[in-house]
Parts: structure tokens; sequence; C-alpha cells
């Protein structure tokens, strides 16, 4: 029987690995569970699973937690230092599915008890790749990538070597907005942003989709997660979200890797690694299917994946400082206070920013320091807008 734990239980990716345990029960041992404001799902989870804990990131949702695993024997618990403390439970694999920078801590910890990790906090590779992948390997720990693009990369390098790559192509949908005229992006409302045409997925993930910074992340993670170039990577516009990325090699061969839009296919394999597992997964039927499209991303379009190059150029802190201001421009959209366009160009100021303080962005690696570019991201994001809003 496979210990596990999942972190952000509650979100898309934790309820589609919860469905996965859920048809084979009798495989799994799960040890913790995670949430955020969702109490009610998170409890009914454990309870089901039969977790050991259950862990709210909120601490005034405690006491409804509590209320909700009453004499269940399921332990509930709240906070980030309690999601830490969770992630040092021994496990056989974990998933880290927390969103945003909140899963780099308990990521880090549950590396460091030689686990296995299925990573769909790329926020955490983006902030720190470095520190995670050193991580893993003094502890003799392995990161398994469940981003559907990264996925397909690690699948179809399967029996490959990473030196005679010449290219990533990781796709993207293009979101809401990819068939807008670039000026009415201007008035795009919350609601509009928050719709995806393939996926279905979270608000925040589904915002970052339409401004393509989600594609922005995914461009750095490839570079930390396989080691390759910056200009070695690059993003395609597939609307049909059916091939999820290309490798291409040296002898020109690319190796493609397709599937139906379900983030089932790469948390199972992950889950199931190295063998594949049957799954409940659409099969594709390409002659129904008939053709599949591709274009170059305008970058007026898409400004993040300019800056994401940048970032990958600038190297250092500059990950963290990048995530953690498009995180604090997202939440200022999301509250109503800026526009669509206005979270590209509050995340350039912040990284411009903090850039021009001496020494910053080139300080060591260590949680500490990445804590603190992100905290201090967050902060400069929040000063223009005050500034531009009065």
């Amino acid at each position: 029987m496979k210990k596990i734990s999942i972190f952000g239980a509650t979100g898309s990716i934790g309820q589609s690995t919860i469905d996965l345990i859920r048809r084979v029960p009798d495989a799994y041992d799960v040890v913790a569970l995670s949430g955020g404001h969702n109490v009610a799902q998170l409890a009914r989870d454990a309870i089901e699973l039969q977790a050991d804990i259950a862990i709210t990131a909120h601490d005034a949702r405690l006491e409804e937690l509590r209320s909700a695993l009453a004499g269940s024997g399921v332990e509930a618990a709240s906070g980030a230092a309690a999601l830490v403390e969770a992630a040092s439970r021994p496990a056989d694999w974990i998933m880290s599915a927390i969103v945003g920078a909140a899963g780099l801590a308990p990521g880090l910890k549950a590396l460091e008890q030689g686990t296995t990790l299925a990573l769909a906090n790329k926020e955490s590779l983006v902030c720190a790749g470095a520190l995670l992948m050193q991580t893993a390997a003094d502890h003799g720990a392995r990161i398994l990538p469940v981003d559907s693009e990264h996925s397909a990369v690690f699948q179809a390098l399967v029996g490959e070597r990473i030196e005679e790559v010449e290219r990533i192509i990781i796709t993207a949908s293009g979101g809401a907005f990819r068939d807008w005229p670039l000026e009415r992006l201007k008035t795009a409302s919350l609601a509009e942003a928050s719709s995806h045409p393939n996926w279905d997925m979270g608000q925040r993930i589904t915002i970052d989709s339409a401004s393509m910074f989600n594609k922005a992340l995914e461009v750095i993670e490839t570079r930390e997660f396989f080691g390759v170039a910056p200009e070695q990577i690059e993003v395609l516009v597939h609307p049909q979200s059916l091939v999820h990325a290309l490798v291409g090699f040296r002898d020109g061969a690319l190796m493609s890797h397709l599937g139906a839009p379900d983030m089932r296919h790469a948390i199972g394999y992950a889950l199931h690694w190295p063998d594949r597992n049957a799954l409940p997964v659409a099969r594709l039927d390409l002659a129904a299917i008939g053709q599949l499209e591709f274009r170059a991303p305008d970058l007026q379009r898409y400004p993040a994946l300019r800056l994401a190059q940048e970032v990958m150029r600038r190297g250092g802190l500059s990950g963290a400082v990048f995530n953690g201001a498009k995180e604090r421009a997202l939440d200022h959209f999301i509250a109503g206070r800026i526009g669509f366009l206005d979270m590209a160009s509050l995340t350039e100021e912040g990284l411009a920013t903090l850039e021009a303080q001496p020494g910053l962005i080139d300080a060591s690696m260590t949680l500490e320091n990445v804590t603190r570019v992100d905290d201090l991201a967050r902060r400069a994001v929040d000063q223009v807008v005050t500034q531009r809003t009065g």
C-alpha cells in the first residue's frame, strides 16, 4: 500500500488526484490532505479517505474544520507551520498542488524526507528551482512533473539523452482571449477572463491562462526542470489543447505527446510511475478531430512571455520577484482595482524596482531570501497600484 499526501486537495488538481485514488482505495494509505477556504470539501475527503490529518491554510477556518471532522478520528490543523509539519510526515508520494509561492516550503520539507514529489506547483520551480532541485539531489528524492506540458516533455524524453535535445516546445491554448482584437483586451472583465475554452481549472490559473502568465511560468519551469538554455524553449498557440508538448532533437526529429485535455493523465502518470496504468481519460479519435492548429504567440497580446525570457536571462532570484509581482497583480485584478492589461505592466514595474536594488536579485538562493523578495515584490506592486489609483 502506497502512503500518500495531497497538498492542495480541494483544488482542481487535488480533486482529480482524489478521483484516481477513490477508484482503487485499497492501494493507498492517505497521510495528509490540505486545502484552503473550502473546509467542507476538505473534511468530506479526509473522512472518506481516512486521512491521518487535514490542514486548512487559514487559521480562521480551523474551528469549522474541527467541527466537520468531529468523531472521525482525523486530526485538524491550520496555517503554514502545520502544512510544513504535515509534509514532514513519512509518505511514499506527495502531491504538491498548492497554488502560488505558498507551496514552496511544504515542497522542500517533503523532499527532505527523500520522497517522490509530484509537482503541480509550478511557482516552486519558478521561485527557487535551483534550491528545489538541489534539495532533491541531497536527500535522494525524486521530482515528477504534473503540469501537462512538463509531464509531456518528461514522457517524450524517456530513453533519450537531454544533451541531444535541440529544442522544447510547449503549447498554449491561448486562453479566453486568443481571438479577441487587442483593443478589446483593455476592457476585458473578470468574468470573461475566468472562463477557459478547453480546461476546467480554478479561477486564478484560468485568468493566468488568458494573460499567458501561466505559460510564462511554465517556460521558466521548463528551464529549471530540464536544464536547457532559455533560447531552446519555444511556445506555440494550439487552440485544441491536444498536443501538450514537443521535443526536438539534433537530428531534426520531433517527439510529441498528445492526449485529451484532462489532468488525470499527467497526475496518473506521476502516481504510477515508472509504470503506465489504465486511466479513465478519453481516447483521441484523430480521424474525427481532422486537423490540429498551431500558430506563433503574439508578444503584444502576451507580454508575459517576453518577461519570462528576461527573467531567465537575469537569473538569481528574479524568478521569485516575477512570481510575487504577478500574483499580487492578479490579486488586484480580481479585486477590481486594475484592468486586465495592467497585470503585465505592474509585474514589469515590480521587476524593475527590485532589480534596481543592489545585491537583492543576486543574493544566495535560500528559502528565507526567496520569501523576502517575494514579499518585497508584492509590496512594490501594491505601491504602484496605490499611486495609480490615488
